[in-house]
């Protein structure tokens, strides 16, 4: 029985998958995995009712397994995991959190109005310590071998390298050749070109927050 996952549909047109980074890192897990899926597009600015009822908060990702809406990235992603072994993408403890403030640190960036407030330096300082860790342990997070932590990445490294240019005109800096090596192998996989959204509509999912 196929997986039914909740995506956010793409303000253009409510056929096209939107911009969501958790969204896509779900699908990404469920494509590495090669387990059967089928996605109900959610238009997130005109919720229909029974979307509401299996997530009251009108969040996506949502994902039906086993009978039963789960919510939360993280929660179904562990679930996959147990669920469909086979394929294993768990990542080692002592490098599960390698990248995790980089996201955070970008959204920082790009709101800010102000470019003395660090949090340029902050998000450099973040790519700075990927960067590291890739050059000692790479070519993934774990070595390798992808995981979990690489599908959680990627799809936020879509977003920063996209709205940072286009808001910003600032890309990551050339040196840091190890995290633009990075980038270039998850994005030319073939999991992650099927479910990425487009570059403008992840310009104009972030547009009202940037300019909040």
């Amino acid at each position: 029985m196929a997986i039914e996952i909740c995506t956010k549909a793409a303000s253009r047109d409510p056929n096209v998958l939107g911009d969501c980074p958790f969204t896509q890192r779900v699908l990404l897990t469920l494509e590495e995995k090669k387990v059967e899926y089928k996605m109900h597009l959610i238009n997130l600015s005109d919720k229909p009712q029974w979307f509401l009822e299996i997530s009251p908060e009108g969040k996506v990702p949502v994902a039906k397994i086993d009978g039963k809406w789960v919510a939360d990235s993280d929660v179904i992603v562990g679930i996959l995991e147990e669920k469909y072994p086979e394929k294993s993408l768990k990542t080692p403890p002592e490098v599960a959190s390698v990248g995790s403030k980089i996201f955070p640190s970008f959204v920082k960036f790009l709101k800010s109005k102000d470019p003395n407030d660090g949090s340029e330096q902050a998000l450099l300082d973040e790519l700075k310590a990927l960067d590291e860790h890739l050059k000692a342990h790479g070519p993934f997070i774990a070595g390798e071998k992808i995981t979990a932590a690489d599908l959680s990445l990627a799809p936020k490294l879509y977003h920063l390298e996209i709205t940072l240019d286009h808001f910003k005109k600032w890309t990551i800096p050339a040196n840091l050749s190890h995290v633009h090596n990075y980038k270039k192998t998850l994005f030319s996989r073939e999991s992650f070109d099927k479910t990425k959204a487009g570059k403008e509509d992840v310009i104009a999912g972030w547009e009202p927050k940037v300019n909040a």
